[in-house]
């Protein structure tokens, strides 16, 4: 099926991953008494089917990316049982991300204004903010022989560069909680 939609539409553009997180509040408002959401799969399943759908109306049908020619994506259940899903899509000729600047129109790695976005800036700063590692906290989850396996600290960028390495590193500005 892939080779087919790539001999047809060509590579795909993008690849996301949408992840669900057991405190979405439409999960956490059908838990009964003492239940937690993972006593409850049946609620998180339809609550993630649910969000999926959605994000995919978005990109599909209300053009947040532009033009989707054609998108495949698989679900798959974390340690923790809980579903993601890997999403390819492939975009129209006028769509496509080819420069800095189209990514920087979608992608950012900074941080929400706090006066004019509380609630965005909560959830930036809980859900996709690396925590502290290294010698500040040798016991991060992420640290591998006395390394960060993610390569944190990361030196801040001006703007969005790519190396030779394929990676993409996106402009920000220095990481400032206490705004």
């Amino acid at each position: 099926m892939q080779q087919a939609m790539v001999r047809k539409f060509g590579k795909p553009d993008l690849f996301l991953t949408f992840t669900c997180n057991p405190s979405w509040f439409e999960v956490l408002n059908c838990m009964e008494g003492v239940q937690r959401p993972e006593d409850r799969p049946d609620i998180i399943i339809r609550v993630f089917n649910i969000k999926l759908k959605e994000l995919l109306e978005g990109i599909c049908k209300h053009g947040i990316f532009g033009t989707v020619l054609t998108y495949i994506y698989v679900i798959e259940f974390q340690k923790r049982d809980l579903p993601h899903a890997h999403i390819l899509l492939t975009l129209d000729s006028e769509s496509k991300i080819r420069t800095k600047d189209d990514i920087d129109k979608f992608v950012s790695a900074e941080l929400p204004d706090p006066c004019t976005d509380l609630r965005l800036f909560q959830i930036v700063t809980k859900c996709m903010v690396h925590g502290t590692c290294g010698t500040i906290n040798i016991n991060s989850p992420c640290m591998r022989d006395g390394q960060c396996c993610k390569s944190f600290p990361k030196q801040f960028k001006d703007d969005t560069e790519e190396n030779v390495n394929d990676t993409l590193y996106i402009a920000e500005e220095p990481l400032n909680l206490s705004r």
